[in-house]
């Protein structure tokens, strides 16, 4: 929805917000009322770590979900699960929806305590959730950096901000030594947080931490200020090394979304693009945005919805962009693979129907060829 937003003039973000909507994942009610206030739901388990799929919940609880990952089915039985963690656990559940607001969520993680946090990021054997402490404020992001008290700080208190960013970088190396226990929280993400007295003697006994663990590591850490500055720096080193990658690797336009906020100057131009006849649409209006990324939008956003108003230079441009988008690369561009799979796939399907629809989209990858005699 962002990108489609971003890439046809309209604010990317405006949806979510505006006339009181917000947005609230599900899945982090749900990995909290597992760890914390099971009572009155089926939990299932795979391969002895906890499921928390949704038709696999829907399969547990006798919720209808036949149609699994059909987007409207998945719609009705997110609604119907809601409903059930409400019915058998409604303090948490209101608590919960609550605090989707931002300002609540920042209020508790300033409040100086520790608090519980569910997120995909942890364990699955802690059930996803686990007690941190906020260090200190994130310097880019609506949120604070977040120290996980499962673990003990002691072994990072002495390392330098270097050492600290290359503890900090996930690895799949199954032999590397311990990943940081930091992490960031956005405020306005609907980050699933409790308040350290709702971990009762049962949630702590299920997550396997202790209050005497947690106030052991938040006091080693109050005892030692000068590791959040390392690790403020060590988040430098790590931003520097992205920002680096990113410059290093020229990103199509359309991918840009995430580069930054419009300012109001180009805000308001944003309907004017939309409400502008299609000889309106011109390289001067294009330069008069502040934004480079909107500028660069501009003629895409001609081609692809007013394609016969092109001039021919401008026709020329929109056939260069799409030659290099789809072939820039050679073998590894994105046509090239895309054929390639489309062949594998072939190969391996015996269903006359599937063959059918793989033949049509390789119909539909030929259809979008650039012309190259424009």
């Amino acid at each position: 929805m962002r990108y489609l937003n971003y890439r046809n003039f309209h604010d990317p973000y405006e949806w979510q917000w505006k006339d009181g909507r917000s947005r609230w994942d599900l899945l982090d009610v749900v990995r909290m009322t597992r760890a914390l206030r099971p009572d009155g739901l089926q939990w299932p388990v795979v391969d002895g770590k906890p499921g928390n799929r949704l038709e696999m919940l829907t399969k547990a609880n006798g919720i209808e979900h036949s149609r699994a990952h059909d987007a409207l089915a998945d719609v009705d039985a997110s609604i119907a699960l809601a409903r059930l963690i409400q019915t058998h656990q409604p303090k948490l559940f209101m608590w919960l929806r609550d605090y989707r607001d931002k300002s609540k969520v920042r209020q508790l993680a300033e409040s100086a305590e520790p608090f519980v946090y569910s997120s995909g990021k942890y364990e699955s054997e802690y059930d996803k959730t686990t007690v941190v402490l906020r260090l200190c404020e994130h310097p880019k992001k609506q949120g604070a950096l977040v120290y996980d008290l499962r673990y003990d700080p002691t072994p990072y208190l002495d390392m330098d901000a270097k050492t600290l960013a290359e503890r900090w970088r996930w690895t799949r190396e199954t032999d590397a030594p311990a990943r940081l226990p930091v992490k960031t929280m956005q405020y306005n993400r609907c980050p699933a947080v409790a308040p350290l007295s709702v971990l009762d003697a049962a949630s702590q006994k299920r997550i396997q931490l202790h209050f005497e663990t947690i106030k052991t590591h938040q006091e080693i850490l109050l005892r030692h200020p000068k590791f959040v500055v390392a690790i403020r720096a060590a988040l430098d080193i790590l931003d520097a090394e992205q920002n680096n990658r990113q410059k290093a690797t020229k990103q199509d336009v359309d991918a840009r979304l995430y580069d930054g906020f419009f300012d109001n100057h180009d805000g308001n131009l944003l309907g004017v693009v939309r409400a502008a006849e299609p000889t309106e649409l011109t390289p001067e209006l294009a330069a008069s945005f502040h934004d480079e990324r909107l500028r660069d939008l501009l003629p895409l956003f001609k081609a692809r919805n007013y394609p016969r108003s092109l001039s021919d230079e401008e026709r020329a441009a929109w056939e260069a962009h799409r030659h290099q988008v789809l072939f820039d690369g050679a073998e590894q561009s994105r046509l090239s693979k895309f054929m390639h799979r489309l062949s594998e796939l072939v190969a391996q399907e015996t269903s006359a129907n599937k063959r059918y629809l793989l033949e049509e989209l390789q119909l539909y990858a030929e259809s979008i060829f650039p012309n190259f005699d424009a």
